[in-house]
């Protein structure tokens, strides 16, 4: 096979002061026609900003220090350092495409989403308009966009998550490029539709005989579709080769930590605290890890905590002239299920299942519809405000997206020490000033976090924050929504590790909430699966994931990718 693109000691830094700081070092790679060649690696290794430097949409303030990136085309090589902006336009999208990580904030919000892959082709190839459309339409059916004339004119706040992915693949392969780059293309979403994304890619790749540079941080992924699997650390390229070798009989011991970082979903009764990269980067004494005693496959002999009757929450979505509901979609359809103190209940289901309006449901930050939900036997539901902020203190929320849900203008510190103020927790500001330092401390982060900023924080960083901010005023249950889907394999160890420590510490009960099954059947003593609204089955985790009934549930096991 010819070779198609080849990146040679390629050495990307950022100036800081007079210093230059190096964050890609000598990086060399070359992709063959019609391979698919997979770049792995945690958050801040190097993998996205060596795909940007390809497209030469790197930020202003990085920048090439040295190396080439040659293009071969069948006209001849082309030097894509050397290339004008005006010269780079001709390339991207015509001969590569990408595939962004989120498509929400890579689309134009104001734009239909057909207009959008229309504006692809008609900048590459003197088509009419009428032409570009039939193209478009074509593209949507081939990546399986549902109802594509309404799908063309809609706005892309208007699909969903795996519904805007599939618009951005098919804006990325409009034109049918020879190498279609794909930074995380299934990041955040539930396992049914990476897995559909995933064979959607490949299905494409075959047809257009495309290359393809595939970047993720889960090697699970990697090994269902990479021919060759590269392996970046602090911006070096530490391991490299065919995708069986590198995953079977790793050569690194990081990729041998990356691999042990990832959660399995087979049955534990005594579960292992996960390895991290730094653990398994350690000396061999420093790697001996504790376990952790599950109650699956039994009852947990506790008191029932909260329990769930008949809760149905349902969203308008058709009004008359007059403002009567004419249409509503039902998010959670009469939900029954009990959580016990001090277990973790886990709650699976795709993107639109119902899960975080459940979970948003039981502290009313969404209004019923009708049904009951009872804390230690008590109804919670149309409550004072008073009452309702007794709840809250007993009740919290760690969101999936912490950076969101902290205020950017306001120190970490006075976010721990304003919850407790609110709820009137500790007799004044300078003993909430010190419990709020001590959780810092007990969730991993240095005492001088207390007078920094969210934006100064890493993305596990924050989300051990947001951790401590739920810890702030002393709950007894503690909602997790997706709370570890955005992280990388390492980061995402050590918060479930944490949530573990503090499950055991302060005696606390987890309702933990999301679409990855391996995640959720390591955390879970026991599990609900949920699907258009309604809860399809219910039991230990080890029995539905060994032994699952309803055919949903083999559905989502089914699409689970392993190494």
């Amino acid at each position: 096979m010819a070779e198609l693109l080849s990146l040679n000691n390629l050495e990307i830094s950022i100036a800081k002061g007079r210093e230059k700081i190096s964050l890609v070092k000598n990086i060399s790679l070359t992709m063959e026609e019609g391979e698919t060649i997979g770049i792995a690696g945690e958050s801040g290794s190097g993998k996205s900003i060596t795909a940007l430097s390809v497209m030469k949409l790197l930020p202003p303030a990085l920048k090439i220090s040295s190396g080439s990136i040659d293009l071969n085309l069948p006209t001849g090589k082309i030097d894509m350092r050397a290339l004008k902006d005006q010269e780079m336009c001709k390339i991207r999208g015509k001969h590569i495409g990408m595939i962004f990580q989120e498509p929400m904030t890579s689309l134009n919000p104001a734009m239909r989403c057909g207009k959008q892959v229309t504006e692809i082709i008609r900048l590459h190839e003197a088509v009419q308009p009428k032409e570009a459309r039939e193209r478009v339409l074509s593209l949507f059916n081939e990546v399986k966009l549902p109802d594509i004339v309404k799908t063309y004119n809609k706005y892309p706040h208007e699909l969903s998550g795996g519904q805007r992915q599939r618009v951005m693949i098919a804006m990325a392969v409009a034109c049918n490029p020879k190498i279609l780059i794909a930074d995380e293309p299934t990041t955040a979403l539930d396992v049914t539709v990476q897995k559909s994304i995933l064979e959607l890619l490949a299905g494409l790749k075959e047809k257009y005989n495309m290359s393809m540079l595939l970047i993720s941080h889960d090697l699970g992924i990697l090994a269902s579709i990479a021919d060759r699997i590269a392996l970046m650390y602090k911006g070096e390229l530490v391991e490299e080769g065919k995708a069986k070798q590198v995953l079977q009989n790793p050569s690194h011991p990081y990729t041998r930590a990356l691999l042990a970082c990832r959660p399995d979903h087979k049955h534990y009764t005594e579960v292992p605290v996960l390895p991290t990269v730094n653990t398994e980067l350690s000396a061999p004494e420093e790697k001996i890890l504790p376990t952790v005693v599950k109650n699956e496959g039994e009852k947990p002999q506790y008191s029932i905590i909260l329990e769930v009757k008949d809760l149905q929450t349902s969203f308008v979505t058709k009004r008359n002239l007059f403002g009567k509901t004419k249409e509503e979609f039902f998010a959670v359809n009469n939900a029954n299920f009990e959580v016990f103190e001090n277990e973790t209940l886990g709650i699976v289901g795709g993107s639109g299942s119902g899960k975080t309006t459940l979970g948003r449901t039981i502290l009313s930050l969404v209004n019923s519809r009708r049904g009951e939900i009872f804390y230690r036997n008590k109804s919670i539901l149309n409550l004072s405000s008073s009452e309702e902020k007794k709840i809250r203190r007993k009740i919290q929320i760690i969101f999936q997206d912490p950076y969101s849900s902290l205020n950017p203008r306001i120190k970490i510190g006075n976010s721990l020490t304003e919850a407790m103020q609110v709820h009137e927790i500790y007799k004044n500001a300078a003993v909430r000033k010190a419990e709020a330092r001590q959780l810092l401390e007990i969730v991993g982060l240095p005492g001088e976090a207390f007078e920094k900023y969210p934006h100064e924080f890493s993305g596990g960083q924050r989300q051990r924050i947001g951790i401590a901010r739920a810890l702030a005023v002393k709950p007894e249950l503690i909602i997790c929504d997706e709370m570890v889907s955005a992280l990388d394999v390492s980061v995402q160890a050590q918060v479930l590790n944490l949530l573990n420590q503090l499950k055991s510490e302060f005696g606390l009960t987890y309702l933990f909430i999301s679409h990855d099954l391996a995640v959720v059947r390591y955390m879970a003593d026991r599990l609900i699966v949920m699907d258009k609204g309604q809860i399809v089955e219910t039991g230990d985790a080890a029995s539905i994931m060994d032994n699952p009934q309803h055919p949903y549930t083999k559905t989502l096991i089914g699409s689970l990718t392993t190494v």
